[in-house]
Protein backbone atom coordinates (compact mmCIF):
# COMPACT_ATOMS: atom_id res chain seq x y z
CA UNK A 1 0.00 0.00 0.00
CA UNK A 2 2.79 2.38 0.93
CA UNK A 3 4.61 1.60 -2.29
CA UNK A 4 1.47 2.37 -4.31
CA UNK A 5 0.98 5.58 -2.33
CA UNK A 6 4.63 6.52 -2.93
CA UNK A 7 4.32 5.81 -6.65
CA UNK A 8 1.12 7.86 -6.80
CA UNK A 9 2.81 10.80 -5.05
CA UNK A 10 5.77 10.55 -7.40
CA UNK A 11 3.46 10.59 -10.39
CA UNK A 12 1.68 13.68 -9.03
CA UNK A 13 5.01 15.37 -8.34
CA UNK A 14 6.35 14.56 -11.80
CA UNK A 15 3.09 15.71 -13.36
CA UNK A 16 3.24 19.05 -11.55
CA UNK A 17 6.92 19.45 -12.44
CA UNK A 18 6.15 18.78 -16.08
CA UNK A 19 3.39 21.43 -16.02
CA UNK A 20 5.79 23.91 -14.41
CA UNK A 21 8.54 23.09 -16.90
CA UNK A 22 6.14 23.46 -19.81
CA UNK A 23 4.84 26.75 -18.38
CA UNK A 24 8.37 28.01 -17.77
CA UNK A 25 9.45 26.94 -21.24
CA UNK A 26 6.43 28.71 -22.69
CA UNK A 27 7.28 31.87 -20.79
CA UNK A 28 10.92 31.67 -21.93
CA UNK A 29 9.81 31.01 -25.51
CA UNK A 30 7.33 33.89 -25.45
CA UNK A 31 9.96 36.15 -23.88
CA UNK A 32 12.51 35.11 -26.52
CA UNK A 33 10.03 35.67 -29.32
CA UNK A 34 9.00 39.00 -27.79
CA UNK A 35 12.62 40.02 -27.36
CA UNK A 36 13.35 38.98 -30.93
CA UNK A 37 10.38 40.93 -32.24
CA UNK A 38 11.39 44.01 -30.26
CA UNK A 39 14.98 43.71 -31.49
CA UNK A 40 13.75 43.23 -35.05
CA UNK A 41 11.41 46.19 -34.72
CA UNK A 42 14.13 48.42 -33.28
CA UNK A 43 16.57 47.55 -36.05
CA UNK A 44 14.06 47.51 -38.90
CA UNK A 45 14.42 50.29 -41.45
CA UNK A 46 11.30 51.94 -42.83
CA UNK A 47 10.82 52.70 -46.49
CA UNK A 48 11.70 56.22 -47.57
CA UNK A 49 8.55 58.30 -47.91
CA UNK A 50 7.58 59.70 -51.29
CA UNK A 51 8.19 63.45 -51.12
CA UNK A 52 7.49 66.28 -53.53
CA UNK A 53 10.95 67.70 -54.24
CA UNK A 54 9.48 70.85 -55.80
CA UNK A 55 6.78 71.66 -53.26
CA UNK A 56 5.73 75.31 -53.43
CA UNK A 57 6.28 77.29 -50.23
CA UNK A 58 5.74 80.77 -51.66
CA UNK A 59 2.69 82.97 -51.36
CA UNK A 60 -0.23 81.87 -53.52
CA UNK A 61 -0.14 79.23 -56.23
CA UNK A 62 2.96 78.07 -58.06
CA UNK A 63 3.43 80.11 -61.25
CA UNK A 64 3.85 78.47 -64.65
CA UNK A 65 7.32 79.97 -64.99
CA UNK A 66 9.61 80.34 -61.98
CA UNK A 67 12.24 83.01 -61.47
CA UNK A 68 15.54 81.12 -61.34
CA UNK A 69 17.83 84.16 -61.41
CA UNK A 70 20.57 84.70 -58.83
CA UNK A 71 20.79 88.28 -57.62
CA UNK A 72 23.56 90.09 -55.75
CA UNK A 73 22.44 91.05 -52.24
CA UNK A 74 23.82 93.69 -49.88
CA UNK A 75 23.23 93.70 -46.12
CA UNK A 76 21.99 97.07 -44.94
CA UNK A 77 21.29 98.17 -41.38
CA UNK A 78 19.42 101.27 -42.50
CA UNK A 79 18.97 104.50 -40.54
CA UNK A 80 15.21 104.05 -40.09
CA UNK A 81 15.68 100.63 -38.47
CA UNK A 82 18.56 101.87 -36.29
CA UNK A 83 16.60 104.90 -35.08
CA UNK A 84 13.52 102.83 -34.25
CA UNK A 85 15.60 100.20 -32.46
CA UNK A 86 17.46 102.75 -30.35
CA UNK A 87 14.23 104.52 -29.38
CA UNK A 88 12.74 101.23 -28.22
CA UNK A 89 15.89 100.41 -26.24
CA UNK A 90 15.94 103.84 -24.59
CA UNK A 91 12.28 103.58 -23.64
CA UNK A 92 12.26 100.07 -22.20
CA UNK A 93 10.67 99.68 -18.78
CA UNK A 94 13.08 99.24 -15.84
CA UNK A 95 14.17 95.61 -15.54
CA UNK A 96 13.12 93.65 -12.47
CA UNK A 97 16.20 93.21 -10.31
CA UNK A 98 17.68 89.74 -9.99
CA UNK A 99 17.20 88.04 -6.62
CA UNK A 100 19.81 88.47 -3.88
CA UNK A 101 22.66 86.00 -4.24
CA UNK A 102 21.45 84.90 -7.70
CA UNK A 103 23.59 85.41 -10.79
CA UNK A 104 22.22 83.62 -13.89
CA UNK A 105 20.59 80.60 -12.28
CA UNK A 106 17.09 82.03 -12.82
CA UNK A 107 17.84 83.24 -16.35
CA UNK A 108 19.29 86.50 -17.62
CA UNK A 109 20.97 88.64 -14.97
CA UNK A 110 19.21 91.99 -15.49
CA UNK A 111 22.12 94.07 -14.20
CA UNK A 112 24.31 92.38 -16.82
CA UNK A 113 21.56 92.84 -19.43
CA UNK A 114 21.69 96.58 -18.73
CA UNK A 115 25.35 96.55 -19.79
CA UNK A 116 24.50 94.75 -23.02
CA UNK A 117 21.69 97.18 -23.85
CA UNK A 118 23.98 100.15 -23.12
CA UNK A 119 26.67 98.68 -25.39
CA UNK A 120 24.11 98.03 -28.15
CA UNK A 121 22.93 101.64 -27.88
CA UNK A 122 26.25 103.46 -27.56
CA UNK A 123 29.12 101.29 -28.80
CA UNK A 124 27.82 98.74 -31.28
CA UNK A 125 28.63 100.22 -34.69
CA UNK A 126 25.73 99.16 -36.94
CA UNK A 127 27.27 100.48 -40.15
CA UNK A 128 30.68 98.99 -39.50
CA UNK A 129 29.20 95.61 -38.60
CA UNK A 130 27.15 95.60 -41.83
CA UNK A 131 30.29 96.52 -43.75
CA UNK A 132 32.15 93.58 -42.17
CA UNK A 133 29.34 91.21 -43.10
CA UNK A 134 29.42 92.55 -46.67
CA UNK A 135 33.08 91.67 -47.14
CA UNK A 136 31.75 88.40 -48.50
CA UNK A 137 29.69 87.93 -51.66
CA UNK A 138 26.01 87.74 -50.78
CA UNK A 139 23.22 86.54 -53.07
CA UNK A 140 19.54 85.69 -53.15
CA UNK A 141 17.66 83.26 -55.35
CA UNK A 142 14.11 81.93 -55.30
CA UNK A 143 13.85 78.25 -54.42
CA UNK A 144 10.38 76.67 -54.33
CA UNK A 145 8.81 80.09 -53.93
CA UNK A 146 11.08 81.44 -51.18
CA UNK A 147 13.91 83.98 -51.52
CA UNK A 148 16.93 82.19 -50.06
CA UNK A 149 19.95 84.22 -48.97
CA UNK A 150 23.44 82.74 -49.11
CA UNK A 151 27.11 83.64 -49.09
CA UNK A 152 29.32 82.18 -51.80
CA UNK A 153 33.08 82.47 -51.57
CA UNK A 154 35.48 80.96 -54.09
CA UNK A 155 39.09 80.26 -53.06
CA UNK A 156 41.86 82.28 -54.64
CA UNK A 157 44.44 79.48 -54.35
CA UNK A 158 45.47 77.78 -57.58
CA UNK A 159 46.55 74.23 -58.34
CA UNK A 160 44.34 72.64 -55.67
CA UNK A 161 41.15 70.59 -55.75
CA UNK A 162 38.19 72.88 -55.05
CA UNK A 163 35.49 71.11 -53.05
CA UNK A 164 32.01 72.62 -52.70
CA UNK A 165 30.99 72.87 -49.05
CA UNK A 166 27.51 73.86 -47.84
CA UNK A 167 27.39 75.31 -44.30
CA UNK A 168 24.10 75.17 -42.39
CA UNK A 169 23.45 76.99 -39.10
CA UNK A 170 20.77 76.59 -36.43
CA UNK A 171 18.54 78.73 -34.21
CA UNK A 172 18.65 81.69 -33.60
CA UNK A 173 21.49 82.13 -36.02
CA UNK A 174 22.13 82.74 -39.72
CA UNK A 175 25.01 82.47 -42.16
CA UNK A 176 26.66 85.21 -40.05
CA UNK A 177 27.66 82.39 -37.69
CA UNK A 178 30.28 81.26 -40.22
CA UNK A 179 31.98 84.57 -41.02
CA UNK A 180 35.10 83.67 -38.98
CA UNK A 181 35.65 80.30 -40.62
CA UNK A 182 34.94 81.22 -44.25
CA UNK A 183 38.40 82.69 -44.92
CA UNK A 184 40.03 79.70 -43.20
CA UNK A 185 38.09 77.24 -45.35
CA UNK A 186 38.88 79.06 -48.59
CA UNK A 187 42.63 79.37 -47.89
CA UNK A 188 45.41 76.94 -48.75
CA UNK A 189 46.64 74.70 -45.94
CA UNK A 190 49.84 72.75 -45.57
CA UNK A 191 49.56 68.96 -46.14
CA UNK A 192 46.18 69.26 -47.84
CA UNK A 193 45.79 69.26 -51.64
CA UNK A 194 42.28 70.70 -51.55
CA UNK A 195 40.45 73.82 -50.49
CA UNK A 196 36.76 74.69 -50.22
CA UNK A 197 34.34 76.77 -52.19
CA UNK A 198 31.96 77.81 -49.42
CA UNK A 199 28.21 78.27 -49.67
CA UNK A 200 26.78 79.45 -46.33
CA UNK A 201 23.01 79.63 -46.55
CA UNK A 202 20.34 81.13 -44.32
CA UNK A 203 17.67 78.52 -43.62
CA UNK A 204 14.21 79.66 -44.79
CA UNK A 205 12.66 81.91 -42.14
CA UNK A 206 16.10 82.67 -40.67
CA UNK A 207 18.39 85.64 -41.26
CA UNK A 208 17.76 87.21 -44.66
CA UNK A 209 15.93 84.19 -46.11
CA UNK A 210 12.19 84.40 -46.60
CA UNK A 211 9.85 82.39 -44.40
CA UNK A 212 6.72 80.62 -45.59
CA UNK A 213 3.04 81.32 -44.95
CA UNK A 214 2.23 77.61 -45.21
CA UNK A 215 2.47 74.94 -42.47
CA UNK A 216 4.80 71.98 -42.90
CA UNK A 217 8.20 73.56 -43.52
CA UNK A 218 10.02 71.08 -41.29
CA UNK A 219 13.72 70.08 -41.31
CA UNK A 220 13.09 67.45 -44.00
CA UNK A 221 11.52 70.03 -46.32
CA UNK A 222 14.26 72.55 -45.50
CA UNK A 223 16.81 69.90 -46.45
CA UNK A 224 15.11 69.56 -49.84
CA UNK A 225 15.27 73.34 -50.34
CA UNK A 226 18.98 73.39 -49.47
CA UNK A 227 19.66 70.53 -51.87
CA UNK A 228 17.79 72.38 -54.61
CA UNK A 229 19.80 75.51 -53.84
CA UNK A 230 23.02 73.60 -54.49
CA UNK A 231 21.60 72.27 -57.74
CA UNK A 232 20.67 75.82 -58.74
CA UNK A 233 24.32 76.80 -58.15
CA UNK A 234 25.51 73.96 -60.37
CA UNK A 235 26.60 71.43 -57.75
CA UNK A 236 25.32 67.89 -58.29
CA UNK A 237 27.65 66.57 -55.57
CA UNK A 238 28.94 68.44 -52.52
CA UNK A 239 30.04 68.29 -48.88
CA UNK A 240 28.07 69.37 -45.81
CA UNK A 241 28.98 70.95 -42.48
CA UNK A 242 26.32 71.78 -39.93
CA UNK A 243 25.29 72.20 -36.31
CA UNK A 244 22.06 72.59 -34.33
CA UNK A 245 18.94 72.59 -36.57
CA UNK A 246 21.23 72.84 -39.57
CA UNK A 247 22.62 69.46 -38.54
CA UNK A 248 19.10 68.03 -38.39
CA UNK A 249 18.36 69.35 -41.90
CA UNK A 250 21.71 68.00 -43.11
CA UNK A 251 21.06 64.61 -41.50
CA UNK A 252 17.86 64.36 -43.51
CA UNK A 253 19.72 65.45 -46.65
CA UNK A 254 22.32 62.68 -46.35
CA UNK A 255 19.48 60.20 -45.83
CA UNK A 256 17.35 61.39 -48.77
CA UNK A 257 20.19 62.15 -51.22
CA UNK A 258 23.12 59.85 -50.31
CA UNK A 259 24.45 59.81 -53.89
CA UNK A 260 24.70 63.60 -54.00
CA UNK A 261 26.55 64.28 -50.74
CA UNK A 262 30.20 63.26 -50.57
CA UNK A 263 30.71 63.76 -46.84
CA UNK A 264 28.94 65.16 -43.78
CA UNK A 265 30.76 66.91 -40.94
CA UNK A 266 28.73 67.87 -37.89
CA UNK A 267 29.44 69.54 -34.57
CA UNK A 268 26.08 68.34 -33.23
CA UNK A 269 26.10 64.62 -34.07
CA UNK A 270 22.98 62.75 -32.98
CA UNK A 271 21.10 59.59 -33.85
CA UNK A 272 17.35 59.85 -33.28
CA UNK A 273 16.64 56.22 -34.17
CA UNK A 274 14.53 54.35 -31.57
CA UNK A 275 17.28 51.74 -31.15
CA UNK A 276 19.66 54.56 -30.14
CA UNK A 277 17.33 55.64 -27.32
CA UNK A 278 17.19 52.04 -26.04
CA UNK A 279 20.98 51.77 -26.19
CA UNK A 280 21.32 55.00 -24.23
CA UNK A 281 19.05 53.60 -21.51
CA UNK A 282 20.88 50.24 -21.44
CA UNK A 283 24.20 52.05 -21.22
CA UNK A 284 23.14 53.52 -17.89
CA UNK A 285 23.43 50.00 -16.39
CA UNK A 286 27.18 49.98 -17.08
CA UNK A 287 28.27 53.55 -17.93
CA UNK A 288 32.01 52.81 -17.82
CA UNK A 289 31.52 50.10 -20.43
CA UNK A 290 29.12 52.14 -22.60
CA UNK A 291 31.23 55.31 -22.73
CA UNK A 292 34.89 56.22 -22.54
CA UNK A 293 35.52 56.93 -18.84
CA UNK A 294 36.68 60.47 -19.71
CA UNK A 295 33.22 61.35 -21.06
CA UNK A 296 30.83 59.37 -18.87
CA UNK A 297 29.60 62.52 -17.12
CA UNK A 298 28.40 63.95 -20.46
CA UNK A 299 25.61 61.40 -20.61
CA UNK A 300 25.43 59.47 -17.32
CA UNK A 301 23.86 59.35 -14.82
CA UNK A 302 20.75 59.93 -16.91
CA UNK A 303 19.07 61.62 -13.95
CA UNK A 304 21.66 64.41 -14.15
CA UNK A 305 21.30 64.69 -17.95
CA UNK A 306 17.50 64.78 -17.82
CA UNK A 307 17.60 67.31 -14.99
CA UNK A 308 19.78 69.58 -17.13
CA UNK A 309 17.57 69.14 -20.20
CA UNK A 310 14.41 69.78 -18.17
CA UNK A 311 15.87 72.95 -16.70
CA UNK A 312 17.21 74.36 -19.97
CA UNK A 313 14.58 73.24 -22.48
CA UNK A 314 11.61 75.37 -21.41
CA UNK A 315 12.09 77.63 -24.45
CA UNK A 316 12.22 74.48 -26.61
CA UNK A 317 8.82 73.33 -25.39
CA UNK A 318 7.30 76.78 -25.93
CA UNK A 319 8.67 77.04 -29.46
CA UNK A 320 7.68 73.44 -30.25
CA UNK A 321 4.07 74.12 -29.24
CA UNK A 322 3.16 77.84 -29.40
CA UNK A 323 5.99 79.76 -31.14
CA UNK A 324 3.71 82.53 -32.37
CA UNK A 325 2.68 83.58 -28.86
CA UNK A 326 6.17 84.19 -27.48
CA UNK A 327 6.98 85.70 -30.86
CA UNK A 328 4.63 88.63 -30.26
CA UNK A 329 6.60 89.73 -27.21
CA UNK A 330 10.01 89.14 -28.78
CA UNK A 331 9.08 90.94 -32.02
CA UNK A 332 7.93 94.02 -30.11
CA UNK A 333 10.76 94.48 -27.59
CA UNK A 334 14.42 94.48 -28.64
CA UNK A 335 15.43 94.40 -24.96
CA UNK A 336 13.29 91.29 -24.49
CA UNK A 337 14.70 89.76 -27.65
CA UNK A 338 18.24 90.39 -26.43
CA UNK A 339 17.50 88.86 -23.02
CA UNK A 340 15.95 85.77 -24.61
CA UNK A 341 18.72 85.14 -27.13
CA UNK A 342 21.66 86.08 -24.89
CA UNK A 343 20.49 83.75 -22.14
CA UNK A 344 20.17 80.78 -24.50
CA UNK A 345 23.44 81.44 -26.36
CA UNK A 346 25.26 81.80 -23.06
CA UNK A 347 24.17 78.58 -21.40
CA UNK A 348 25.10 76.40 -24.39
CA UNK A 349 28.51 78.07 -24.61
CA UNK A 350 29.34 77.12 -21.00
CA UNK A 351 26.61 75.79 -18.73
CA UNK A 352 29.04 75.67 -15.81
CA UNK A 353 29.00 79.48 -15.63
CA UNK A 354 25.43 80.07 -14.45
CA UNK A 355 26.98 81.29 -11.20
CA UNK A 356 28.34 84.34 -13.05
CA UNK A 357 26.43 87.46 -14.15
CA UNK A 358 27.13 86.73 -17.82
CA UNK A 359 25.84 83.14 -17.66
CA UNK A 360 28.37 81.88 -20.24
CA UNK A 361 27.87 84.54 -22.92
CA UNK A 362 31.37 85.97 -22.47
CA UNK A 363 32.75 82.88 -24.20
CA UNK A 364 31.54 84.61 -27.37
CA UNK A 365 32.48 88.06 -28.63
CA UNK A 366 29.70 90.52 -27.80
CA UNK A 367 29.71 92.05 -31.29
CA UNK A 368 29.09 88.58 -32.76
CA UNK A 369 26.18 88.05 -30.38
CA UNK A 370 24.71 91.47 -31.22
CA UNK A 371 25.16 90.80 -34.95
CA UNK A 372 22.94 87.75 -34.48
CA UNK A 373 20.31 89.66 -32.49
CA UNK A 374 20.38 92.65 -34.87
CA UNK A 375 19.84 90.38 -37.89
CA UNK A 376 16.87 88.73 -36.17
CA UNK A 377 15.44 92.17 -35.26
CA UNK A 378 16.06 93.71 -38.70
CA UNK A 379 14.29 90.88 -40.50
CA UNK A 380 11.59 90.35 -37.85
CA UNK A 381 12.27 86.63 -38.11
CA UNK A 382 12.08 85.42 -34.52
CA UNK A 383 8.66 83.84 -35.21
CA UNK A 384 9.49 82.31 -38.60
CA UNK A 385 12.75 80.87 -37.25
CA UNK A 386 11.19 79.56 -34.03
CA UNK A 387 8.51 77.66 -35.95
CA UNK A 388 11.08 75.04 -36.95
CA UNK A 389 10.69 73.59 -33.45
CA UNK A 390 6.94 73.08 -33.93
CA UNK A 391 7.22 71.80 -37.50
CA UNK A 392 9.91 69.25 -36.57
CA UNK A 393 7.50 67.37 -34.31
CA UNK A 394 4.27 67.73 -36.30
CA UNK A 395 4.95 65.67 -39.42
CA UNK A 396 5.44 61.86 -39.63
CA UNK A 397 7.95 62.13 -42.50
CA UNK A 398 10.51 63.54 -40.04
CA UNK A 399 10.40 60.49 -37.74
CA UNK A 400 10.45 58.08 -40.67
CA UNK A 401 13.59 59.61 -42.19
CA UNK A 402 15.23 59.84 -38.76
CA UNK A 403 14.97 56.04 -38.56
CA UNK A 404 16.78 55.35 -41.85
CA UNK A 405 20.59 54.94 -41.69
CA UNK A 406 22.68 56.78 -44.27
CA UNK A 407 25.70 55.39 -46.13
CA UNK A 408 27.26 58.87 -46.51
CA UNK A 409 30.68 59.07 -44.81
CA UNK A 410 30.25 61.14 -41.67
CA UNK A 411 32.53 62.94 -39.23
CA UNK A 412 31.57 64.03 -35.73
CA UNK A 413 33.19 66.53 -33.42
CA UNK A 414 31.86 66.74 -29.87
CA UNK A 415 32.56 69.98 -28.04
CA UNK A 416 32.42 69.99 -24.25
CA UNK A 417 29.28 72.10 -23.78
CA UNK A 418 27.24 70.78 -26.68
CA UNK A 419 23.64 70.19 -25.64
CA UNK A 420 23.70 66.40 -26.13
CA UNK A 421 26.41 63.76 -26.41
CA UNK A 422 26.30 60.26 -27.86
CA UNK A 423 29.23 57.81 -28.04
CA UNK A 424 30.25 56.39 -31.40
CA UNK A 425 28.56 53.00 -30.91
CA UNK A 426 25.23 54.82 -30.75
CA UNK A 427 26.00 57.33 -33.52
CA UNK A 428 26.69 54.42 -35.88
CA UNK A 429 23.01 53.43 -35.70
CA UNK A 430 22.35 56.40 -37.99
CA UNK A 431 25.82 56.91 -39.47
CA UNK A 432 27.37 53.45 -40.06
CA UNK A 433 30.22 55.02 -42.04
CA UNK A 434 31.46 57.21 -39.19
CA UNK A 435 34.97 57.80 -40.52
CA UNK A 436 36.04 60.34 -37.91
CA UNK A 437 34.99 61.20 -34.36
CA UNK A 438 36.67 63.58 -31.94
CA UNK A 439 35.57 64.49 -28.43
CA UNK A 440 37.10 67.64 -26.95
CA UNK A 441 37.36 69.11 -23.49
CA UNK A 442 36.61 72.61 -24.71
CA UNK A 443 34.13 74.63 -26.73
CA UNK A 444 30.38 74.79 -26.97
CA UNK A 445 27.32 74.84 -29.20
CA UNK A 446 28.29 77.81 -31.44
CA UNK A 447 31.58 76.29 -32.51
CA UNK A 448 32.18 78.50 -35.56
CA UNK A 449 32.03 81.59 -33.31
CA UNK A 450 33.65 80.21 -30.16
CA UNK A 451 36.38 77.88 -31.44
CA UNK A 452 36.67 78.59 -35.20
CA UNK A 453 40.22 77.32 -35.63
CA UNK A 454 39.51 74.00 -33.92
CA UNK A 455 36.39 73.50 -36.01
CA UNK A 456 38.17 74.24 -39.29
CA UNK A 457 41.08 71.95 -38.42
CA UNK A 458 38.61 69.12 -37.91
CA UNK A 459 36.74 69.88 -41.16
CA UNK A 460 39.95 69.62 -43.19
CA UNK A 461 41.05 66.45 -41.40
CA UNK A 462 37.63 64.83 -41.85
CA UNK A 463 37.42 65.78 -45.53
CA UNK A 464 40.72 64.04 -46.22
CA UNK A 465 39.10 60.90 -44.79
CA UNK A 466 36.00 61.46 -46.91
CA UNK A 467 38.18 61.60 -50.02
CA UNK A 468 39.93 58.33 -49.04
CA UNK A 469 36.62 56.64 -48.26
CA UNK A 470 35.07 57.64 -51.59
CA UNK A 471 38.19 56.67 -53.53
CA UNK A 472 38.12 53.15 -52.02
CA UNK A 473 34.37 52.86 -52.66
CA UNK A 474 34.81 53.75 -56.33
CA UNK A 475 37.62 51.31 -57.05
Amino acid sequence: MYSNFFIHRCKNFLHKMMIKLITLSSIVAVAAIGSGLITYKLHSVPKKPELNLQKWWGIGEKPKEEDTSIKIFNIDFNDTMIHDLKQRLKNHRPFTKSLEGIQSEYGINTKYLDKIITYWLDKYDFKKRAELLNRYSHYKTRIQGLDIHFIRETPKARGLKVLPLLLLHGWPSSSKEFDKIIPMLTSKRNKYNFVFEVIAADLPGFGFSEGTNKPGLNPVQIGIIMRNLMKRLGFDKFYLQAGDWGSQCATHMVTMFPDEILGFHTNMPFSSRPVSAVKMLLGSLAPDVAVDSRYVDRIYPLKKLFSYLLKESGYFHIQATKPDTIGVALSDSPAGLAAYIVEKMGVVSNRDQLNTPHGGIENLHLDDVLDTITIVWTNNCIVTSSRIYAEAFAWPEVNIIHNIPTPVPTAAINFKYEVLYQPDWILRDKFPNLVSSNTLDLGGHFAALQTPQVLVDDIFSATAKFLDFNAKKNR
